[in-house]
């Protein structure tokens, strides 16, 4: 548990006995793979999760499409964390399934920013979901928060810049804004560890392209915890990049998780297969372009990652 909570209004006991602040925190995307994991671990430690959902069931409802949600289902909780949007990697980029990937993004976080700052009790903090795609296609340049927009644009680049840039109306009320720049998020329950690791294991898995792209990648134990100490940690604040800092070119990646799980890695992946069943597009971005981004402000303030290393990451996970 953090050492500094530095939100909440809600006291209660510790296991040493030493009283501590407990949050009360609204979630968007908590049934998937990163909000599922924050959910338990909020839980875990004693803090009250309000999840944010769509249609029927228990929680805050919201329909981003229509402009809609319970605002007052929001008044006095301490914290929200945005992770909603549509999945990037599921389906062929079409240029509506495009539009579907910006408009869900835009539209969740300029509902969630628009109605928490009208709050008559605004949350402290607000952490939105962001991704290191923002930084686009930069070879083997190191990136850290400091470092500018690639150039030309890209189109995840440019979802990453409007998706941020949807959080305004929060920090112009004064909240605490905290863009959450994630990586490839590890977990062998699901992301793409989880499509990897049957492949692997048949010894069919083995590099892409040509395996020197790099891949940014973050265990899911130490997406929540960064999560975490975003939550917990008033000097943590603007773009935190949630990625290991050990980045790996595709190559070294494929001859990790091979090692892990004992399977020989020698054949490249053919990506013909894969551009018929996504589109040249998305296989390009997703899988053959890279970035090899530091967490340089998440170390700054303090927070020490439980997978640094990639090889003990996968180790542990698979």
């Amino acid at each position: 548990m953090p050492a500094n909570r530095s939100v909440g209004h809600t006291v209660g006991p510790t296991v040493l006995g030493i009283e501590e602040a407990l949050m009360k925190v609204a979630i968007t995307g908590s049934n998937g793979l990163i909000g599922s994991a924050l959910v338990a671990a909020l839980e875990a430690r004693g803090d009250t999760v309000l999840r944010v959902v769509r249609g029927d069931g228990d929680g805050i409802h919201w329909d981003p499409e229509r402009g809609t949600i319970d605002a007052a289902g929001l008044e006095g909780v301490d914290a929200v964390v945005h992770l909603a949007g549509e999945g990037i990697g599921e389906k062929r980029w079409t240029p509506e399934q495009k539009q579907k990937i910006l408009d869900s993004r835009v539209k969740g976080t300029t509902l969630i920013a628009t109605t928490i700052a009208n709050l008559g009790r605004r949350p402290s903090v607000f952490v939105s979901a962001s991704a290191i795609g923002w930084y686009g296609n930069r070879g083997d340049e190191v990136l850290t928060e400091e470092s500018g927009p690639p150039s030309p644009d890209e189109f995840l680049a440019e979802v990453c810049r409007e998706w941020e840039a949807a959080t305004a109306p929060a920090e112009a009320a004064g909240i605490r804004t905290v863009h959450l720049r994630t990586g490839i998020v590890l977990s062998a329950s699901g992301g793409a560890l989880g499509r990897m690791l049957t492949p692997f294991k048949l010894g069919l898995g083995g590099r892409i392209a040509s395996g020197r792209q790099y891949m940014s990648w973050i265990a899911l134990d130490d997406e929540i915890g960064a999560i975490l100490h975003a939550l917990d940690h008033a000097e943590v604040e603007g773009v935190i990049n949630a990625t290991a800092p050990s980045p790996a070119t595709n190559s070294e990646f494929t001859a990790a998780l091979g090692t892990a799980l004992h399977r020989p890695t020698r054949l490249p992946t053919p990506l013909l297969p894969v551009k018929a069943l996504y589109g040249k597009e998305l296989v390009q971005r997703l899988l053959v372009d890279g970035q090899r981004v530091l967490p340089t402000r998440l170390e700054m303030t303090g927070y020490q990652f439980r997978y640094p290393m990639l090889e003990g990451a996968l180790r542990a996970l698979v």
